[in-house]
C-alpha cells in the first residue's frame, strides 16, 4: 500500500487533575430544579415523559462526582493508541488499532451525535484481532468528528458531511489505506453513505444501522411491521426531535449551557440514552454508567457541547436526495432505533444490499447496548460486503 504524505502525530489523552477537580466542585454546587410532576414508580418508562426524572439525575451526578473513574477510561484510549493529524486546516483525531493478521482490511468506524469514540473504544480490539479465527479481521480507524472530541472545532462553517466524508477518505489514504470497507450509525451513518456513494474507488462496501431512503416514497407494498415502522419514524421526528431542530438552528445558544454545566450536559444527553436505547425505563438497564459517562465526560473536558452540536446546523437534511450507493452494503435495523427505513424503501438509494439483519433487540446505541451482538453483526456484514468483491 502506498502513504500519502501528511504528518500523524501520536496523541496520548491527559486530562489535568485541576480540570477533574473542576468538574467535581461544579457537580457538587449544582443547582437543581425541583422534581417533575409525573409520578409513577420505576420501572415506567413514562416516568420519562418530561425529561430526565430528578431522582435518576441525582443518582448519577452523585456517581459522576464520587465514583466514576475518568483514568481507566483515558488509558483505554492510550492503549488502543490515539493519533492526530491536520486536513483542510482542521485538526483530527483519530484511534488507529492495527490487526496482527495479514489478511484484514481497513476498516473506517465514524459515530454520530451524542456518541463519540467512547462508542467504539471497548469493541476495537475485537475488530482488529477476533477470537474466532474464521471472523474477519480489520485495521480499525476511528476518527473523532469534527468538533467532537479530541478533533479541532471548526472556526468556519463548511464542515458538513461530504466534507467530512473527503477528509475520511483523506485520512485512511494517509495511513497507508487506499481501500477500505466503512461503518457508522446516526451521522456516522450518513457520513458512510457518502462515503459509499461519492467514493466507490476507495471504500470496498459499507454497513450502517442508519439507512436513508431517498425522499417522496409510497407506502404502497409495504408489510404491517413496515408501515409501523414508517410511522414511528415520521411521529419521532414530528414530536420527539426538538433537540435537532434546536442544534440545527441555535446551536450556540444551548452551547453555552452544555459547555458551562455539567450537570446540564448529563441532562440533554442522558435523555437520549434513555429514549434511543431498547429499555423499559433506564438506559442503564443495557448500558452500564461507566460507558455513558465515558461519553459524556469526554465532551466535558473537552469542551466541546457546543462544538459538537454544530453539525446539525451544518448537516441537517442535507443528504443529497439523488445519491445512490452502489458498493456492497450491509444494512442492521435494531428494533428499538430512532428511524427504522423498509427495505424496499433502502434499495432505492443502496443498489447492492448484500446483507440485510432485523436483530431481535437493541436500539440507537448497539455498540453500547449489545457489544457481542454488534461485533459479530458487523463481522458478518462486512464479510458479505468483501465476499461480494471478488
Amino acid at each position: 500500500m502506498s502513504r500519502r504524505s501528511g504528518e500523524v502525530e501520536a496523541f496520548e489523552a491527559h486530562a489535568s487533575d485541576e480540570d477533574l477537580d473542576d468538574l467535581r466542585a461544579r457537580l457538587a454546587a449544582a443547582r437543581l430544579p425541583e422534581t417533575e410532576t409525573v409520578h409513577r414508580p420505576a420501572p415506567d418508562p413514562r416516568r420519562w415523559d418530561q425529561g430526565v426524572p430528578l431522582a435518576d439525575l441525582v443518582a448519577v451526578v452523585d456517581y459522576w462526582r464520587t465514583g466514576y473513574d475518568w483514568r481507566a477510561f483515558e488509558a483505554r484510549l492510550n492503549r488502543i493508541g490515539q493519533f492526530r493529524t491536520t486536513i483542510d486546516g482542521l485538526g483530527i483525531h483519530f484511534l488507529h488499532r492495527r490487526s496482527t493478521r495479514a489478511d484484514a482490511t481497513p476498516l473506517i468506524l465514524t459515530h454520530g451525535w451524542p456518541g463519540s469514540i467512547a462508542e467504539f473504544a471497548h469493541v476495537v480490539d475485537e475488530l482488529a484481532d477476533p477470537e474466532n479465527p474464521d471472523a474477519p479481521a480489520f485495521h480499525v480507524v476511528a476518527p473523532s468528528l469534527p468538533g467532537f472530541g479530541y478533533s479541532d472545532k471548526p472556526a468556519t462553517t463548511g464542515w458538513g458531511i461530504e466534507k467530512i466524508a473527503a477528509a475520511w477518505v483523506e485520512l485512511m489514504a494517509r495511513l497507508g489505506y487506499d481501500r477500505f470497507a466503512a461503518h457508522g450509525g446516526d451521522w456516522g451513518g450518513v457520513i458512510t453513505t457518502v462515503l459509499g456513494g461519492r467514493y466507490p474507488a476507495q471504500v470496498l462496501g459499507i454497513h450502517t444501522p442508519t439507512a436513508q431512503a431517498p425522499p417522496g416514497l409510497t407506502t404502497d407494498g409495504l408489510t404491517a411491521a413496515e408501515r409501523r415502522w414508517t410511522e414511528e419514524t415520521r411521529d419521532f421526528w414530528r414530536y420527539r426531535a426538538a433537540y435537532a431542530k434546536q442544534q440545527s438552528t441555535r446551536p450556540q445558544t444551548i452551547g453555552y449551557s452544555l459547555v458551562d454545566s455539567p450537570v446540564g450536559l448529563l441532562a440533554w444527553i442522558l435523555d437520549k440514552f434513555a429514549e434511543w436505547t431498547d429499555t423499559e425505563d433506564s438506559p442503564f438497564e443495557t448500558v452500564s454508567r461507566d460507558r455513558v459517562l465515558d461519553d459524556i465526560t469526554l465532551y466535558w473536558l473537552t469542551r466541546t457541547g457546543a462544538s459538537a452540536a454544530r453539525i446539525y446546523y451544518e448537516s441537517h437534511d442535507s443528504l443529497d436526495p439523488g445519491l445512490r450507493v452502489d458498493v456492497p452494503a450491509a444494512i442492521s435495523v435494531y428494533p428499538r432505533d430512532i428511524e427504522k427505513c423498509p427495505r424496499v424503501w433502502a434499495q432505492e438509494r443502496f443498489r447492492r444490499i448484500v446483507r440485510w439483519g432485523s436483530p431481535e433487540t437493541g436500539g440507537h446505541f448497539p455498540s453500547l447496548e449489545v457489544p457481542e451482538f454488534f461485533v459479530r453483526d458487523l463481522q458478518e456484514g462486512l464479510a458479505a460486503v468483501l465476499a461480494a468483491q471478488r
